[in-house]
C-alpha cells in the first residue's frame, strides 16, 4: 500500500458475550476514502460514493446488543470489494501483466465489478488512468485477506460454539430494482443461492418475518447472494449464509444521500427481524435442517 493507513480497515463490533449462533457482515458499507484513491480517480463528491450500501452498517448496528458480532468494513466497496473472489481482476485496468491465477473472464469482471471496481454505479469509470498491477494485489493482500481471515474466524467460532452458524450478509440494493414480470418494488430481498448456501426453511422464515412486519420481501431476484454467502454457506456442515438487500429508497435520498427523516424506524424494524430470526434459530436449533448432520 502507498501508505499506513490512520484508520482501522474493519472493525469487529463484539457482543460483552455471544448468546446467538450468529454473525452479521456489512462490506460495502465503509466510507473512508483514502486519499491517494480519490487522487487517482477522476470522480469526486457523492460520485464516488455511489457503490456504498449506505447505512447498512448502522442498520444492523444492534447484532452486537442483541448477542452476535457484527464485522464491517471501514473502507469503500469503489477501492476493494471483498464480496467477489480474491483476484477477479480487469486486465485493462493495470498496467502490466496480472498473474496467470486471476479470474480476468468472470462476468463481474466483464461489468466492471471485479474485486477492484472499474466502475460505480450507473457505469461511471473510477480511474483516469491504469493502475500499477502491484497496487492491485497489495490492495488484495493487505485488505482482502486480513477482511476474510477475521470473518472465517468469526464463523469458526460461532460453529464451535453452538454447533452450527448463521451468516446475514448485509447489503442495500437500488430503488429502481423491480420484481421480474412486475412493477412490484420489494423492500427486502433474501438471498441463499436457490437453496444451496442455507436451509429453505431459513430464508422462507426471514421472508415471513418481514411480511408480517408489513415490508415486500422475495427471494433470490435478482440478488441471489455473491461470493460471501455462496463462499461460507454450507448448509450440510450446519454453517448457513443468507444475504439481505434492504431498498435503499426506503431509509436514505439516493441523490443527496441524506437520511430520511424516519430512518430510526427502519433501524427499528430492522432490529425486530434480527431479534425474531435470532427467536427462531433458538426454538428450532435442534432441527436437523439447521444443525449440522
Amino acid at each position: 500500500m502507498p501508505e499506513i493507513r490512520e484508520y482501522e480497515l474493519f472493525e469487529i463490533r463484539e457482543p460483552v458475550s455471544q448468546t446467538i449462533p450468529f454473525v452479521y457482515n456489512s462490506p460495502h458499507s465503509g466510507r473512508i476514502y483514502p486519499p491517494e484513491f480519490i487522487a487517482q480517480s477522476r470522480l469526486e463528491g457523492i460520485s464516488i460514493r455511489r457503490s456504498e450500501d449506505h447505512y447498512v452498517d448502522e442498520l444492523f448496528s444492534a447484532a452486537s446488543l442483541l448477542g452476535a458480532p457484527l464485522l464491517l468494513a471501514n473502507f469503500p466497496r469503489a477501492y476493494l470489494d471483498v464480496n467477489r473472489e480474491p483476484y477477479e481482476l480487469d486486465p485493462r485496468m493495470f498496467d502490466g501483466l496480472l498473474p496467470p491465477y486471476a479470474n480476468i473472464n468472470s462476468l463481474r469482471v466483464a461489468g466492471g465489478l471485479g474485486t477492484i471496481p472499474r466502475i460505480v454505479a450507473e457505469n461511471m469509470e473510477i480511474y483516469a488512468r491504469r493502475l500499477p498491477v502491484q497496487e492491485g494485489l497489495d490492495r488484495v493482500e493487505s485488505i482482502y485477506k486480513p477482511y476474510h481471515a477475521a470473518l472465517r474466524r468469526l464463523i469458526a467460532r460461532t460453529h464451535v460454539q453452538f454447533g452450527f452458524g448463521v451468516l446475514i450478509d448485509c447489503h442495500s440494493m437500488p430503488g429502481n430494482v423491480r420484481v421480474a414480470g412486475s412493477n412490484a418494488r420489494p423492500d427486502f430481498i433474501i438471498g441463499d443461492r436457490y437453496g444451496t448456501s442455507a436451509s429453505a426453511e431459513l430464508s422462507r422464515t426471514a421472508i415471513g418475518i418481514l411480511e408480517e412486519m408489513g415490508f415486500t420481501a422475495i427471494r433470490n431476484k435478482p440478488y441471489a447472494g455473491g461470493f460471501i454467502t455462496e463462499h461460507y454457506g454450507r448448509p450440510a456442515r450446519g454453517l448457513h449464509a443468507l444475504q439481505i438487500e434492504v431498498n435503499r429508497a426506503i431509509y436514505v435520498d439516493e441523490v443527496t444521500l441524506e437520511k430520511h427523516t424516519d430512518f430510526p424506524l427502519i433501524v427499528n424494524a430492522v432490529t425486530g427481524f434480527m431479534r425474531q430470526m435470532a427467536s427462531y434459530v433458538e426454538q428450532f436449533a435442534t432441527d436437523t435442517a439447521l444443525a449440522a448432520e
